[in-house]
């Protein structure tokens, strides 16, 4: 019997993985250490409080690291049982990002006394393959085509976003394989998979010999309907890598097996392109790792929002595209099901942009492509929107005279003008000093210290002058400007595709989060917002709480309605056992594994399809047919009639980690809460709220606004009309007063 999947409200598969072997931890050479206790395994009688009665000549202090390297800053979260969560923040080291992420290592073991050996977890998210792409720093790159297809990555599809433009600019990626490197091979393979010419394999020789004359460091390898027979694309990077092993070869049959061929090579393209990249940064890494002594190995967050061992990231490094924001999700997706809250909208706002995603019956969005650089990439990626609006978006005043705020962004470097490192322009931060939401002496937990005067001086010379308004005013109008960015933001990813936001609790994340949380629940009517933990490191702490995940897809061509079950349960056996491999990589799996099953689906004669989870059990065809119809009403607007067709199907396997985290002990005496006086709309007069130290809330207290809660790492805005309340899972809940509870 097959998984099903959550339409049909059925258990998905499982499959059984071995238990963690406790004696092969302990005699890996991992130091034991009696600082902490072991947390039992499954069957032990005291596993609910962590500690294993029966284990105690063999305890060790077990640690998990969650790394997030940020444009600014690298976050780290480290957990252990029994313990509170330690957060650690060190600058991000352009050059080499993982520099940082050893410092952060180092800083550990010096404050925390954690010993590399106590390392038995390691999970990463990283931006390198996506900044690869957006600063166009990959290697030089040749293409092996099918003979008379080698400038299909230049045609394209030949759409235009600008027609009006008098100079056109290519709105493919040409630069990843200009002509020279594009070379075809004499080859056929028909739409059947039946092989029309042979491979000509002193081609594919000479035309490597040419590239690799070329200074190439990668090949990527597209031949037509190579998704039906992948016998040539594979023989061609066997005669390659005997006679050029270091070359990195990426075949369009692993990385995209599905048709529309120009897609399918951009995405190709593209893998071959970051894969020396990728490489290289995990090899400095993982060496890094292994002269600390860390004995975990290193696993990396994919854009899906799973995690995977580095050896597979490094063979399918096109997935490690949005990287971070998937952790942010995932994390998101841990803290609302610690509150109980499975329709969420995650909102992280940073420096310079803010990542919105959905959340629907705990799982977030995924779309079946992403759009790095300017470009689409066809990989299945965690649906975020990003929008240029953050904490450093500069305010200014646009040719018509009025107010706007962003994209542009004031960084880390000047930074806002309270910085006091050179800049000039008002930013959004500056706004929120001036409102009293940001205490300027306690900015990040008190070790930086802000000017409110540079501050006042730059809004009122640019911005409040110009409009004959108050520095209050002016403030007020820079905060309802970029919420209202955020607010269409937010109305892409819930409204476009079917969503009422005001039936959803919004999650705030990222250093700004907090700040305009109950501004932006009041645009949208929503009346409910969590806080987690740690919302400005809560994409590092999504690493931990995200799950193993290996996804396969291949080309299914046929009618739904023709489509013979037995041949669809043979298909989706041999997805099982492609994922299966990739599971076994991972080594010892937490708990059991869960499979489950999608289609790609889509009228007979469109080109796109939408994703729909299914169960290949009797009469499942009847099933996708009434899903698939049920969503295209949601996400277009009107039902409609016709044939459908299978594209896809897919396989997914699953191992959870879970949880988002205990409840900290306090790292420090509470501040004493006292008051300040703050503008708000609808207030702009002021008024005197509480200002109160995050910790000083115990689990079951309710407090209502004004409140301005401050913790290290952000701070929390309740407006008068909303109440506060912690959780037992250490989550504050906020809520508007008088309201009945949608989410």
């Amino acid at each position: 019997m097959r998984a099903n999947s959550a339409n049909q409200r059925m258990p998905e598969k499982v499959a059984p993985t071995p238990c963690v072997d406790f004696e092969m931890l302990k005699s890996s050479g991992r130091r034991a250490s009696p600082r902490r206790p072991v947390r039992g395994p499954p069957g032990c009688p005291e596993a609910r409080k962590n500690v294993c009665r029966r284990r105690q000549p063999t305890e060790f202090l077990m640690v998990e690291i969650g790394v997030d390297i940020g444009g600014t800053f690298t976050d780290v979260i480290c957990r252990s049982a029994g313990a509170p969560d330690r957060v650690v923040k060190v600058p991000t080291t352009r050059g080499d990002p993982s520099r940082a992420v050893l410092a952060a290592v180092a800083r550990l073991k010096d404050e925390a006394g954690i010993e590399p050996g106590d390392i038995v977890r390691f999970v990463h998210g990283t931006t390198v393959a996506t900044n690869a792409v957006l600063e166009r720093k990959g290697p030089k790159i040749g293409l092996l085509t099918t003979e008379g297809f080698k400038d299909i990555l230049e045609i394209g599809r030949q759409l235009r976003h600008d027609v009006y433009r008098a100079v056109l600019e290519a709105e493919t990626p040409v630069y990843l394989a200009h002509g020279r490197f594009r070379h075809e091979i004499p080859e056929r393979v028909a739409a059947d998979g039946t092989v029309l010419t042979p491979l000509d394999e002193e081609a594919v020789l000479k035309a490597a010999e040419a590239l690799v004359a070329d200074g190439v460091e990668g090949i990527a390898i597209v031949f037509l309907f190579s998704f039906l027979e992948p016998a040539h694309e594979r023989r061609a990077a066997e005669l390659i890598a005997e006679r050029w092993p270091d070359l990195a070869l990426s075949l369009s049959c692993d990385v995209d097996p599905a048709f529309r061929e120009y897609e399918r090579t951009v995405v190709t393209a593209f893998d071959a392109y970051i894969k020396p990249v990728i490489d290289r940064y995990l090899a400095n890494l993982e060496a890094g790792l292994e002269a600390e002594k860390v004995p975990a190995p290193l696993q990396i967050m994919q854009s899906r929002g799973g995690i995977t061992a580095a050896e597979t990231a490094r063979q399918r490094p096109v997935r490690l595209f949005l990287s971070g924001p998937a952790a942010g999700v995932a994390g998101a997706q841990a803290v609302g099901a610690a509150a109980g809250v499975g329709d969420l909208i995650s909102v992280d706002i940073g420096g310079t942009s803010s990542d919105i995603a959905l959340i629907r019956a705990g799982k977030p969005m995924i779309r079946p492509e992403g759009h790095v650089g300017g470009y689409d990439i066809r990989v299945p990626m965690v649906d975020v929107n990003a929008i240029g609006a953050g904490g450093g978006s500069l305010a200014w005043i646009d040719a018509s005279g009025g107010l706007r705020v962003g994209p542009h962004s004031a960084g880390s470097e000047p930074g806002p003008v309270a910085y006091g490192r050179g800049g000039t322009q008002p930013t959004v931060t500056d706004a929120s000093i001036v409102l009293g939401y940001i205490d300027p002496n306690y900015f990040a937990g008190g070790t930086m210290t802000l000017d409110p005067e540079r501050a006042r001086a730059a809004i009122e010379k640019e911005i409040a002058a110009p409009l004959g308004l108050s520095v209050e005013r002016a403030a007020l109008g820079i905060h309802r400007v970029v919420n209202a960015g955020m607010t269409e933001g937010i109305r892409l990813v819930s409204i476009r595709q079917g969503y009422d936001p005001r039936e959803f609790a919004l999650l705030p994340l990222g250093g700004a989060g907090g700040i305009h949380a109950a501004a932006l629940s009041d645009e949208l009517a929503v009346t409910r917002f969590l806080v987690a933990l740690h919302p400005g490191v809560l994409s590092a702490t999504g690493l931990l709480s995200a799950e193993i995940e290996h996804e396969i897809a291949r080309a299914f061509p046929c009618r739904l309605a023709q489509s013979d079950p037995a041949a669809v349960a043979a298909f989706l056996d041999r997805l099982d056992g492609e994922c299966a491999a990739l599971m076994a990589r991972e080594g010892s799996l937490p708990g059991e594994t869960k499979i489950s099953y999608s289609a790609d689906i889509c009228f007979v004669g469109q080109s796109h399809y939408l994703e729909i989870p299914f169960s290949p059990t009797g009469g499942f065809a009847e099933r996708l047919d009434a899903d698939f119809r049920a969503d295209y009403q949601r996400v277009f607007g009107h039902a409609a009639s016709g044939a459908l067709e299978i594209v896809n199907l897919r396989a997914i396997h699953r191992a959870g980690h879970g949880g988002a985290g205990e409840v900290p002990e306090a790292q420090h005496a509470p501040r004493a809460t006292t008051t300040r006086r703050i503008v708000l709309p609808g207030y702009e007069a002021g008024v005197e709220a509480r200002v109160v130290d995050r910790q000083s809330i115990a689990a079951g207290d309710t407090l209502e606004g004004p409140l301005v809660i401050e913790q290290a790492d952000t701070t929390t805005l309740v407006p008068p009309g909303w109440c506060v309340t912690a959780i037992a899972s250490g989550i504050l809940d906020v809520k508007k007063i008088g309201a009945g509870e949608r989410a």
